[in-house]
C-alpha cells in the first residue's frame, strides 16, 4: 500500500479528510478506513485542499454528514461522490 490521500475513521462515515497537500481534480486517492485498516480507490472531482472533506457516496440537501461514526453536520447541497465537502455545501447543526 502506497501513501493514503485521504483517511476514513470508521465504515459508516460518509465522509473521509484529505491527509496530503496539493490535491488536485481527477487524482486517483488511495483512501484508508483507519478503523480496520482497509482501503479503497476514489476520484477526487475538484482541488481540495489538506483537512478538508470529501464526499464518499452521493449526498443530498438535507443529508447527515458522518465522520468519527458521529453526526457531524447537514448537507445544505449535495455531493456527488468525490466531491468536495465543506462551509459551500455542510453546516453543523448546532445553529
Amino acid at each position: 500500500m502506497g501513501k493514503p490521500h485521504l483517511l476514513v475513521h470508521d465504515k459508516v462515515d460518509n465522509v473521509g479528510v484529505v491527509v496530503i497537500e496539493g490535491l488536485t481534480a481527477g487524482t486517483k486517492m488511495l483512501c484508508v478506513v483507519t478503523e480496520d485498516n482497509s482501503d479503497f480507490e476514489l476520484t477526487a472531482n475538484a482541488d481540495i485542499p489538506i483537512g478538508h472533506k470529501v464526499a464518499l457516496k452521493d449526498l443530498s440537501e438535507g443529508d447527515t454528514a458522518i465522520k468519527y461514526g458521529e453526526d457531524i453536520g447537514k448537507f445544505v447541497g449535495s455531493a456527488k461522490t468525490g466531491d468536495h465537502v465543506h462551509t459551500h455545501n455542510l453546516k453543523t447543526k448546532r445553529w
